[in-house]
């Protein structure tokens, strides 16, 4: 599965309301010689303006009221370079014109290489020229624009907004031309163009105009039979879910395109998804739907990332979770459990608060920033019910849409709606960084006149919590879910209740963001993932297996590991990989005296990986193969499915995948019969 779908992750924060620039770009670009030439008019500019361009863009021409001004370096941070120009008094609009190079695109890149900071990058195969990548002269504050594209007539090319023209090559002209406007506050452009293969179906909308439908498929894509159609009618679909939901789509366009690089970007009218996954069946009814409602949030109520980011939680909630509840009461606990796990597997060490969150560029800030993210809004919807939710939903896109929103404009659309004060509830779980760690110590049952009253003896870390929790009573012929409210460290609740139960489950159906016992934290990868301190261990003598082990590695963990023996798999101070053979990784198993293949994997597919609890050392990780070349299969594929406890590998296909179960403990009710 795509490990990571964001926004826009250059995003300028910026207050929207004072006069809105307008920024006129007139590009030529050539994929095969990855010449890049741009004219570009600003207005109004600052009389003191700072630009920034990419090192291999050199400023040809500049002039302001028709009169030419010198531009001067001013720093550089990275390929970024700083540029500084004073305008004359009278003059309020800039006319710079440059050029030259782009970097060649580099398709061994990964998506953690795409997601933490890209250049600009050109090629007949694909170019993406990202908002942050220095491209053209971005203004210091929201901004309109209107984009002209000039490409080969084989390319095809757009940014967001509202396709005005498009020209194909034809009556003597060998190129391709397209003009783009985006006429609201906009906070970056991201230029993306390709030899792609363009389909289109319009969406009716009954009280304004249309929305234009499209995919830019390369050609292999675009030739698998019923795909382009499927992208066009889910998206649709997804479409008018959202603009039921939430509001009227804010667009006239949205666009499925294909990258040659693993991305999962959305930017406003787009989602910009690499090729290969695009491929993937379940992608349409997951993903696209999570990128589609990234055109409200992030694309258009835009992100005060001073104060953290709050889309990537509630993108996941109301789409990836949302799915899930369609799904089975079943499968949004799953989800739930996968984000609690994953939040364990981060060592205290690296969390962090929600405040803090600015985007996924590694896995402990992904458990934070979509997975205590989107379950604030899980425990926020019990808090006030689901009307006053929606009616919050609603009145946060009608106040802040083309504008730029924080988490307090969050919280006041809820209070609103809920007409309650949310201040406790924002504040611990927006500012504080972990979760609690909370467990019913102890339950005593008494007989009393109209039944029974249970006592509950409930403790958690210091500072307390101000939690809304629920606890499952267990009786002999059923179960019964009621909530209780906890705000010290250490408490005692009562219950009144019609009979004796004879045990109580904290939070069984995990609808609370809390740090879970041992007893309910099987080991799954995220732990090596984003391990501080891995260690990788060779079963296998043979040359080519032990390049390939240390290559899967250095793919799955964000640091390098140490080199260990097998025979020291179970000494080392953090979590162990062991790689190898099938014979080789069942013989090490054994001399460290740890148990054997599961016997659910066992001659199963060409490689298996699952993780061990060592009760006295740190937790292993076992990657068995049949040979070289199917470890070297589990490359690309394998740090994609952090989340899990063990998989089955057909080359580079999963074949199956599961994490170790654990249910919540039964806490037994004293004075109970």
């Amino acid at each position: 599965m795509l490990a990571v779908l964001l926004p826009n992750l250059f995003l300028f924060p910026s207050a929207a309301r004072a006069a809105t620039p307008t920024l006129d770009l007139a590009v030529e670009l050539d994929p095969a010689t990855r010449r890049l030439a741009v004219q570009a008019d600003l207005s109004p500019a600052a009389r003191d303006y700072r630009f920034e361009l990419h090192e291999a863009l050199e400023v040809t021409a500049a002039t302001a009221g028709g009169k030419p001004v010198a531009v001067r370096p001013a720093g550089r941070h990275g390929f970024i370079r700083t540029w500084q120009v004073a305008l004359p008094p009278a003059a309020e609009r800039l006319h710079l014109e440059y050029a030259g190079t782009l970097p060649a695109l580099d398709r061994t890149l990964d998506h953690r290489d795409v997601v933490q900071g890209l250049s600009p990058v050109a090629s007949a195969e694909g170019s993406f020229l990202p908002s942050g990548g220095g491209w053209y002269p971005r203004p210091a504050a929201l901004f309109a624009y209107n984009v002209t594209l000039t490409v080969p007539g084989n390319q095809r090319a757009l940014v967001a907004g509202r396709l005005k023209s498009e020209e194909l090559p034809g009556d003597g002209s060998d190129r391709y031309r397209a003009r783009f406007e985006f006429a609201q506050p906009a906070d970056g452009i991201d230029l993306m163009a390709g030899p792609w293969v363009v389909r289109e179906k319009m969406m009716p909308r009954a009280s304004t105009e249309p929305v234009r439908l499209r995919t830019y498929f390369f050609p292999d894509l675009d030739a698998i039979p019923g795909l382009a159609e499927g992208y066009l009618d889910d998206s649709q679909r997804y479409l008018e879910r959202y603009g039921k939901e939430i509001g009227t789509y804010p667009f006239t366009e949205f666009s499925v395109v294909a990258s040659p690089l693993p991305t999962g970007f959305g930017m406003p009218t787009l989602t910009y998804l690499g090729a290969d996954v695009l491929k993937l069946p379940f992608i349409r009814a997951t993903s696209l739907g999570h990128e589609v409602l990234h055109n409200w949030w992030g694309n258009g109520v835009y992100v005060d990332f001073a104060q953290g980011n709050w889309s990537e939680g509630l993108t996941t909630f109301m789409a990836d979770y949302a799915y899930k509840e369609s799904e089975s009461a079943e499968a949004a606990g799953a989800m739930r459990l996968g984000w609690l796990r994953d939040f364990a597997a981060v060592p205290a060490g690296d969390h962090q608060s929600l405040a803090d969150f600015r985007s996924r560029t590694h896995g402990a800030a992904a458990a934070v920033g979509y997975g205590k993210a989107a379950m604030l809004f899980v425990m926020l919807r019990d808090m006030i019910g689901a009307e006053a939710f929606r009616s919050g939903i609603r009145a946060f896109w009608q106040s802040q849409k083309f504008r730029t929103a924080s988490w307090s404009d969050l919280q006041a659309a809820f209070e609103r709606a809920s007409g309650r004060s949310l201040e406790a509830f924002f504040k611990q779980w927006i500012n504080r960084a972990g979760g609690p760690a909370v467990r019913i110590t102890a339950a005593d049952v008494r007989h009393t006149a109209g039944g029974a009253r249970l006592t509950l003896a409930v403790e958690q870390n210091a500072p307390a919590y101000a939690l809304h929790l629920p606890v499952q009573l267990v009786f002999p012929d059923r179960a019964e879910m009621r909530w209780i409210d906890v705000d010290k460290a250490r408490q005692a609740v009562t219950l009144d209740v019609a009979a004796m139960p004879t045990g109580v489950r904290l939070d069984p159906e995990l609808q609370v963001w809390r740090l879970l016992g041992q007893e309910q934290l099987p080991p799954i990868l995220r732990q090596w993932v984003i391990a501080r301190n891995p260690y990788l261990a060779q079963a296998s003598a043979a040359a080519d297996v032990r390049e390939a082990s240390v290559a899967l590695a250095q793919r799955l963990f964000e640091v390098s590991p140490h080199a260990i023996a097998p025979g020291e798999i179970t000494k080392g101070s953090g979590p162990v990989l062991l790689a190898g053979l099938h014979a080789d990784v069942d013989a090490a198993l054994e001399r460290a005296g740890l148990p054997p293949r599961p016997e659910r994997l066992a001659g199963r597919g060409s490689a298996q990986v699952w993780t061990v609890a060592v009760p006295a050392g740190p937790p292993v990780a076992v990657v068995s193969a049949r040979d070289a070349e199917s470890l070297r299969a589990l490359l690309r594929p394998l740090p994609h499915y952090g989340a899990q406890s063990w998989l089955v590998f057909e080359g580079a296909r999963l074949v199956e995948r599961g994490v170790w179960p654990a249910p919540a403990p039964l806490i037994p009710v004293r004075g109970a019969p």
